[in-house]
């Protein structure tokens, strides 16, 4: 409702803060950004923390809806750990974590086409049961 409310009011600076948040916590799905962050000390700074936590608002679902890139959802959290913080420097790390995501995508990509081929046999089978 509140999201709403913001896209479709005339607030415009509501809706300036929605769009510029709802842009960053995408970012987020980006383990390179990650890296980029945390060699640059922003996941030192206790108030860059503070707002991190903050923005664990989005993982409501009248939030939610909005995002392209649900992944960030699970980088938002796990940013609320000062280690996964910490291991974000290691550019290893990010490169470990962007290439689950590839794995991740690969494997949803092939379990969905899977899916689709059973159900239109299904849809084809029955078509040809019911003349």
């Amino acid at each position: 409702m509140v999201a709403t409310v913001a896209l479709e009011t005339g607030d415009s600076g509501n809706r300036h803060r929605f769009q510029l948040e709802l842009e960053f916590v995408q970012c987020l799905a980006n383990p390179n950004y990650l890296n980029f962050l945390a060699q640059r000390g922003y996941f030192k700074d206790k108030a860059f923390v503070n707002y991190l936590k903050y923005l664990l608002y989005w993982k409501d679902p009248e939030y939610a809806k909005y995002l392209k890139y649900p992944q960030c959802l699970h980088m938002l959290e796990l940013l609320q750990y000062e280690h996964f913080r910490k291991e974000l420097v290691n550019a290893q790390c990010a490169k470990f974590i962007d290439e689950q995501q590839i794995l991740h995508w690969q494997h949803y990509s092939r379990k969905r086409m899977r899916l689709q081929q059973a159900l239109a046999e299904q849809q084809q089978q029955n078509n040809t049961s019911g003349k």
